[in-house]
Protein backbone atom coordinates (compact mmCIF):
# COMPACT_ATOMS: atom_id res chain seq x y z
CA UNK A 1 0.00 0.00 0.00
CA UNK A 2 1.20 3.44 -0.85
CA UNK A 3 2.63 5.72 1.78
CA UNK A 4 -0.62 8.14 2.02
CA UNK A 5 1.73 10.52 3.43
CA UNK A 6 4.58 10.20 0.64
CA UNK A 7 2.82 8.28 -1.91
CA UNK A 8 5.51 5.80 -2.01
CA UNK A 9 5.73 2.24 -1.35
CA UNK A 10 8.60 1.83 1.16
CA UNK A 11 9.67 -1.56 0.22
CA UNK A 12 10.73 -2.54 -3.19
CA UNK A 13 11.72 -6.19 -4.24
CA UNK A 14 12.48 -6.59 -0.71
CA UNK A 15 14.56 -3.69 -0.53
CA UNK A 16 14.48 -0.34 1.02
CA UNK A 17 13.25 1.85 -2.19
CA UNK A 18 15.43 4.47 -2.59
CA UNK A 19 12.62 7.44 -2.37
CA UNK A 20 11.28 6.30 0.94
CA UNK A 21 15.18 6.34 1.66
CA UNK A 22 15.29 9.81 0.51
CA UNK A 23 12.34 11.11 2.21
CA UNK A 24 13.30 9.40 5.56
CA UNK A 25 16.44 10.99 5.15
CA UNK A 26 14.88 14.25 4.24
CA UNK A 27 12.40 14.59 7.50
CA UNK A 28 15.67 13.75 9.39
CA UNK A 29 17.87 16.37 8.22
CA UNK A 30 14.24 18.88 8.90
CA UNK A 31 14.16 17.38 12.42
CA UNK A 32 17.67 18.45 13.44
CA UNK A 33 16.69 21.60 11.45
CA UNK A 34 14.31 22.37 14.22
CA UNK A 35 16.29 21.15 16.99
CA UNK A 36 18.92 23.44 16.59
CA UNK A 37 16.39 26.04 15.92
CA UNK A 38 15.07 25.17 19.05
CA UNK A 39 15.69 27.82 22.55
CA UNK A 40 14.56 24.83 24.61
CA UNK A 41 12.94 21.49 24.67
CA UNK A 42 9.88 21.20 26.58
CA UNK A 43 9.99 17.26 27.90
CA UNK A 44 7.71 15.30 30.00
CA UNK A 45 6.36 12.04 29.90
CA UNK A 46 2.34 12.18 28.88
CA UNK A 47 -0.14 12.79 31.15
CA UNK A 48 2.74 15.00 33.64
CA UNK A 49 0.83 18.58 32.95
CA UNK A 50 2.51 19.70 29.72
CA UNK A 51 -0.96 21.34 28.37
CA UNK A 52 -1.62 22.93 31.42
CA UNK A 53 2.04 24.23 31.38
CA UNK A 54 2.11 24.94 27.36
CA UNK A 55 -1.12 27.50 28.13
CA UNK A 56 0.19 29.40 30.80
CA UNK A 57 3.56 29.99 28.69
CA UNK A 58 1.03 30.59 25.56
CA UNK A 59 -0.92 33.11 27.74
CA UNK A 60 2.10 34.86 29.10
CA UNK A 61 3.78 35.21 25.50
CA UNK A 62 0.68 36.77 23.95
CA UNK A 63 0.20 39.31 26.57
CA UNK A 64 3.56 40.44 25.94
CA UNK A 65 2.95 40.59 22.47
CA UNK A 66 0.82 41.82 19.05
CA UNK A 67 -0.70 38.59 19.06
CA UNK A 68 -4.40 39.38 18.76
CA UNK A 69 -5.97 36.44 19.22
CA UNK A 70 -7.39 35.08 22.83
CA UNK A 71 -5.49 31.97 23.91
CA UNK A 72 -7.48 28.47 23.10
CA UNK A 73 -6.06 25.02 23.14
CA UNK A 74 -5.57 25.29 19.03
CA UNK A 75 -3.49 28.38 19.24
CA UNK A 76 -1.52 27.71 22.13
CA UNK A 77 0.85 25.62 19.50
CA UNK A 78 1.36 28.93 18.12
CA UNK A 79 3.87 29.64 21.29
CA UNK A 80 5.01 26.18 22.23
CA UNK A 81 4.71 23.87 19.08
CA UNK A 82 5.47 20.01 19.09
CA UNK A 83 8.29 18.90 18.17
CA UNK A 84 6.95 16.96 14.98
CA UNK A 85 5.68 17.56 11.44
CA UNK A 86 1.97 17.99 12.36
CA UNK A 87 1.13 21.13 10.21
CA UNK A 88 -1.77 22.73 13.60
CA UNK A 89 0.45 21.19 16.10
CA UNK A 90 4.04 21.14 15.21
CA UNK A 91 6.85 23.50 14.46
CA UNK A 92 5.04 24.93 11.48
CA UNK A 93 2.69 26.42 13.99
CA UNK A 94 5.48 28.18 15.71
CA UNK A 95 4.49 32.21 13.83
CA UNK A 96 4.58 34.23 16.82
CA UNK A 97 8.35 35.34 16.14
CA UNK A 98 6.36 37.69 13.68
CA UNK A 99 4.47 39.29 16.79
CA UNK A 100 8.01 39.25 19.17
CA UNK A 101 11.09 38.37 18.75
CA UNK A 102 11.64 37.63 22.10
CA UNK A 103 9.09 34.55 22.37
CA UNK A 104 11.55 31.72 22.58
CA UNK A 105 11.07 28.75 20.14
CA UNK A 106 9.88 25.87 23.24
CA UNK A 107 9.98 22.10 21.52
CA UNK A 108 7.51 20.08 23.26
CA UNK A 109 7.85 16.43 23.29
CA UNK A 110 6.88 13.09 24.93
CA UNK A 111 9.94 11.45 23.09
CA UNK A 112 12.82 9.54 24.21
CA UNK A 113 16.30 10.62 25.14
CA UNK A 114 18.48 10.59 21.49
CA UNK A 115 21.53 12.90 21.61
CA UNK A 116 21.00 12.99 17.61
CA UNK A 117 17.89 14.52 18.01
CA UNK A 118 17.99 17.35 21.15
CA UNK A 119 21.57 17.99 20.85
CA UNK A 120 23.22 19.90 23.54
CA UNK A 121 19.78 22.19 23.86
CA UNK A 122 18.60 23.11 27.24
CA UNK A 123 15.57 21.23 28.48
CA UNK A 124 12.97 22.17 30.88
CA UNK A 125 11.98 18.46 32.39
CA UNK A 126 8.02 18.23 33.74
CA UNK A 127 7.47 15.35 35.89
CA UNK A 128 4.36 14.41 38.43
CA UNK A 129 3.90 12.04 41.16
CA UNK A 130 3.64 7.99 39.54
CA UNK A 131 0.22 7.56 40.91
CA UNK A 132 -1.24 10.64 39.83
CA UNK A 133 0.00 10.02 36.75
CA UNK A 134 -0.65 6.26 36.08
CA UNK A 135 -4.42 7.42 36.89
CA UNK A 136 -4.44 10.18 34.69
CA UNK A 137 -2.60 7.68 31.75
CA UNK A 138 -4.98 5.04 32.55
CA UNK A 139 -8.37 7.56 31.47
CA UNK A 140 -6.63 9.00 28.95
CA UNK A 141 -5.69 5.93 27.12
CA UNK A 142 -9.10 3.99 27.95
CA UNK A 143 -11.85 7.28 27.24
CA UNK A 144 -9.76 9.73 24.90
CA UNK A 145 -7.28 7.71 22.72
CA UNK A 146 -9.77 4.13 22.99
CA UNK A 147 -6.36 2.07 22.94
CA UNK A 148 -7.17 0.36 26.02
CA UNK A 149 -10.36 -1.48 27.39
CA UNK A 150 -8.77 -3.22 30.68
CA UNK A 151 -8.56 -2.43 34.39
CA UNK A 152 -6.55 -0.10 35.70
CA UNK A 153 -4.72 -2.78 37.37
CA UNK A 154 -3.92 -4.51 33.93
CA UNK A 155 -2.77 -0.62 32.90
CA UNK A 156 -0.46 -0.67 35.32
CA UNK A 157 1.36 -3.67 34.33
CA UNK A 158 1.05 -3.05 30.62
CA UNK A 159 4.28 -2.46 28.76
CA UNK A 160 3.78 0.18 26.75
CA UNK A 161 1.46 2.13 28.37
CA UNK A 162 1.96 1.56 32.42
CA UNK A 163 4.61 1.62 34.38
CA UNK A 164 7.20 -0.49 32.54
CA UNK A 165 6.95 2.38 29.86
CA UNK A 166 6.93 5.14 31.95
CA UNK A 167 9.98 3.71 33.96
CA UNK A 168 12.01 2.89 31.18
CA UNK A 169 11.23 6.65 30.15
CA UNK A 170 12.50 8.67 33.19
CA UNK A 171 15.26 5.96 33.29
CA UNK A 172 16.73 6.81 29.98
CA UNK A 173 16.15 10.57 30.31
CA UNK A 174 17.34 10.68 33.47
CA UNK A 175 20.63 9.28 33.13
CA UNK A 176 21.51 11.90 30.33
CA UNK A 177 20.01 15.24 31.67
CA UNK A 178 23.40 16.18 33.02
CA UNK A 179 24.58 16.52 29.38
CA UNK A 180 22.10 19.74 29.08
CA UNK A 181 21.58 22.75 30.82
CA UNK A 182 18.53 21.68 32.39
CA UNK A 183 15.33 22.43 34.88
CA UNK A 184 13.28 20.17 36.64
CA UNK A 185 9.41 21.55 37.21
CA UNK A 186 7.00 19.21 38.75
CA UNK A 187 3.01 19.54 37.93
CA UNK A 188 2.56 19.36 42.14
CA UNK A 189 5.02 22.76 41.91
CA UNK A 190 2.90 24.41 39.48
CA UNK A 191 -0.04 23.83 41.53
CA UNK A 192 1.06 25.06 44.73
CA UNK A 193 2.85 27.55 43.51
CA UNK A 194 2.26 28.90 39.86
CA UNK A 195 3.86 31.79 40.03
CA UNK A 196 7.07 30.95 41.24
CA UNK A 197 7.02 28.09 38.66
CA UNK A 198 6.65 30.01 36.06
CA UNK A 199 9.48 32.49 37.11
CA UNK A 200 11.66 29.57 37.65
CA UNK A 201 11.06 28.73 34.18
CA UNK A 202 11.09 32.35 32.77
CA UNK A 203 14.03 33.04 34.17
CA UNK A 204 15.64 29.89 32.88
CA UNK A 205 14.40 30.80 29.64
CA UNK A 206 16.49 34.23 30.14
CA UNK A 207 12.84 35.76 29.30
CA UNK A 208 11.80 39.44 30.37
CA UNK A 209 9.45 38.54 33.27
CA UNK A 210 6.57 40.79 34.14
CA UNK A 211 4.77 40.08 37.71
CA UNK A 212 1.20 41.99 36.27
CA UNK A 213 1.51 40.00 32.70
CA UNK A 214 1.96 36.73 34.58
CA UNK A 215 -1.03 36.98 36.94
CA UNK A 216 -3.05 37.97 34.16
CA UNK A 217 -1.54 34.55 32.44
CA UNK A 218 -2.31 32.32 35.25
CA UNK A 219 -6.18 33.91 35.24
CA UNK A 220 -6.33 32.79 31.94
CA UNK A 221 -5.27 29.37 32.28
CA UNK A 222 -7.02 28.17 35.51
CA UNK A 223 -8.11 24.73 35.73
CA UNK A 224 -11.96 25.69 35.66
CA UNK A 225 -11.73 27.76 31.94
CA UNK A 226 -9.46 25.23 30.48
CA UNK A 227 -11.50 22.65 31.21
CA UNK A 228 -14.87 24.55 29.98
CA UNK A 229 -13.18 25.39 26.93
CA UNK A 230 -12.49 22.02 26.24
CA UNK A 231 -15.61 20.78 26.46
CA UNK A 232 -17.02 23.54 24.10
CA UNK A 233 -13.81 23.12 21.44
CA UNK A 234 -11.82 20.15 22.45
CA UNK A 235 -8.38 19.33 21.44
CA UNK A 236 -7.09 19.60 18.11
CA UNK A 237 -6.59 16.02 16.60
CA UNK A 238 -8.71 14.33 19.00
CA UNK A 239 -12.06 12.64 18.76
CA UNK A 240 -13.79 11.84 21.97
CA UNK A 241 -16.89 12.22 24.50
CA UNK A 242 -16.10 15.70 26.07
CA UNK A 243 -19.18 15.36 28.14
CA UNK A 244 -17.12 12.16 29.58
CA UNK A 245 -15.33 14.31 32.65
CA UNK A 246 -12.88 11.12 32.67
CA UNK A 247 -12.23 11.69 29.11
CA UNK A 248 -10.82 15.19 29.29
CA UNK A 249 -7.25 16.11 29.11
CA UNK A 250 -8.44 18.51 31.32
CA UNK A 251 -10.04 16.02 34.28
CA UNK A 252 -9.48 16.87 37.25
CA UNK A 253 -6.48 18.82 38.01
CA UNK A 254 -6.08 17.47 41.61
CA UNK A 255 -2.81 16.57 43.33
CA UNK A 256 -2.92 13.14 44.80
CA UNK A 257 -6.55 12.10 43.18
CA UNK A 258 -5.44 8.74 42.89
CA UNK A 259 -6.34 7.97 45.71
CA UNK A 260 -9.90 8.11 44.65
CA UNK A 261 -8.81 5.15 42.24
CA UNK A 262 -6.12 3.13 43.18
CA UNK A 263 -7.05 0.46 46.25
CA UNK A 264 -3.94 0.48 48.97
CA UNK A 265 -2.69 -2.12 47.18
CA UNK A 266 -2.24 -1.12 44.01
CA UNK A 267 -0.71 1.85 46.03
CA UNK A 268 2.17 -0.14 47.04
CA UNK A 269 2.41 -1.81 43.69
CA UNK A 270 3.01 1.40 42.03
CA UNK A 271 5.57 2.51 44.73
CA UNK A 272 7.47 -0.41 45.42
CA UNK A 273 8.06 -0.56 41.61
CA UNK A 274 9.09 2.63 41.39
CA UNK A 275 11.63 2.35 44.28
CA UNK A 276 12.65 -0.89 42.38
CA UNK A 277 13.47 -0.22 38.74
CA UNK A 278 14.26 3.66 39.03
CA UNK A 279 17.78 4.37 38.71
CA UNK A 280 18.92 7.04 41.36
CA UNK A 281 18.74 9.83 38.85
CA UNK A 282 15.40 8.89 38.03
CA UNK A 283 14.21 8.82 41.68
CA UNK A 284 16.10 12.28 42.34
CA UNK A 285 14.25 13.73 39.38
CA UNK A 286 11.01 13.26 41.16
CA UNK A 287 11.72 14.17 44.83
CA UNK A 288 10.23 17.71 43.49
CA UNK A 289 6.63 15.86 43.56
CA UNK A 290 7.15 15.31 47.23
CA UNK A 291 6.18 11.61 46.40
CA UNK A 292 8.85 9.71 47.80
CA UNK A 293 8.24 11.76 51.43
CA UNK A 294 4.54 10.42 51.27
CA UNK A 295 5.77 7.10 50.64
CA UNK A 296 7.41 7.24 53.88
CA UNK A 297 5.06 8.01 56.09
Amino acid sequence: MANTIYDFTPFESGRLSTSYATASLGRRIKRISNAIAADSFLVSYPKSGRTWLRFILANYFALGSAFQERVDLSNMFSFVPNFDFDPIRGVQAFRTRAHSARIPLILATHQPYATAIFLRKPVIFLVRDPRDLMVSAYFHAQRQKHRFAGSLEEFLTHRDLGLPAFIKYLNGWAERLKYHRHIIVSYEQLSSNSEFSIARILEFLECPYNARRLVAALDCSSFDRMQAQERREGIPGHHYDRGDTEALRMRKGKVGGFSDYLSPSLIDFVESTCHRDLNIQAQELLVCTGWQANRLR
